[in-house]
């Protein structure tokens, strides 16, 4: 007999951050909700959506997904939603009784809060933790994981790094017992454009003009341009593949704004091209026993870099057991990112 759909387990999610991603999450929770009924037989209900900019909603019957993403698209407060007051976001967190909070709010290169902060008393409250964020990556990596070990819950971040690519799950699940040596790889999508688009003549300046006119770049791109995004994501691949905790100040860290019209053209005549790479790599002469780089590199044909193009990327790892393995995302999108959240939310309820 097949079950009834009333039969199957049903999870309560609250969202905390509705930007792109979030919206996109949303979306992929609807069009994927038959799917996830019939394998692995789970239900979702969406009971809580906090923005930083449109109000906050709870609603223990769930809240009318289409409805809010019309409203918050539209400009108008989350709060009617409502089925009580929530003066912020802890207040969210306690209100909620999510069993599972979705976090997505901006990133703090400095100290990850006050998502850490968001995550950690996720977990204090009984709800699994699951992330889009650099920041408590990095900052926080060990104190959740532990906590949420103490509590019975999962701290998942598949989307921190390379979008909805299994870039944790690899190797946490696909290299059991295997020594992380150090990998290398473009990271950051919105340099990577500007730099394939200046390949075709345009100046910097107009690279990131387009990339901020699309959506891709913030009004004030310094955190990609600068290298800040690059290096947190290095920090993060640290802290977790190779077990060593690392922030994002000690990585050696130059941005693109130093290459020219000029110096784009110079490699194509050469027939490489300008990639910001980014590598980690152990080093027992190191103080940390780890050498980070984020740098701008000419690349060859024969470099797997040197196809990357536009808002794609790319890491190659290197264990003790495999060699060079290597993971190539084409064109990332919120929906790819918010994917990674969705693969995050099913390990944990199944773990």
């Amino acid at each position: 007999m097949t079950p009834t759909i009333s039969s199957h387990p049903r999870y309560q999610l609250a969202l905390l951050g509705f930007g792109n991603v979030g919206q996109a999450f949303v979306e992929l929770l609807l069009e994927k909700q038959d799917d996830l009924i019939e394998d692995p037989g789970l239900r979702f209900q969406v009971v809580g959506i906090a923005s930083g900019s449109h109000g906050r909603a709870v609603n223990a019957q769930g809240l009318p997904l289409q409805e809010v993403i019309a409203a918050y698209q539209g400009g108008k407060s989350l709060d009617g939603f409502s089925s009580t007051p929530i003066a912020d976001s802890e207040a969210f967190i306690q209100t909620c009784g999510a069993d599972v909070l979705v976090e997505t709010t901006p990133v703090n290169y400095e100290c990850g809060e006050p998502a850490l902060s968001y995550l950690r008393n996720a977990l204090k409250a009984g709800m699994h933790a699951v992330t889009a964020n650099k920041g408590p990556v990095v900052h926080g990596y060990r104190e959740l994981t532990n906590l949420a070990e103490k509590n019975g819950l999962s701290f998942l971040f598949e989307s921190a790094v390379m979008d909805g690519a299994p870039v944790f799950s690899i190797t946490r699940c696909g290299l059991p017992g295997a020594v992380i040596e150090g990998f290398s790889g473009i990271l950051n999508s919105t340099t990577n454009l500007i730099l394939s688009r200046m390949e075709t003549g345009e100046t910097q300046e107009d690279a990131i003009a387009y990339a901020q006119s699309i959506g891709i770049a913030e009004s004030d791109p310094s955190g990609d341009v600068d290298g800040w995004d690059a290096a947190v994501k290095v920090a993060a691949l640290i802290t977790v593949l190779m077990d060593i905790p690392f922030l994002p100040e000690q990585v050696d860290r130059t941005g693109i704004r130093g290459l020219t019209p000029d110096l784009i053209q110079d490699a194509a005549q050469k027939g490489k091209r300008w990639k910001l790479v980014c590598e980690g790599v152990r080093d027992v002469n190191r103080p940390w026993g780890v050498a980070a780089t984020v740098h701008p590199e000419m690349v060859d044909q024969g470099s797997n870099f040197y196809n990357i193009s536009g808002t794609s990327a790319i890491l190659e790892i290197n264990s003790d057991v495999l060699g060079k393995l290597t993971l190539i995302e084409e064109d990332p999108s919120p929906r790819t990112t918010a994917y990674g959240l969705l693969a995050d939310i099913l390990n944990a309820l199944k773990d």
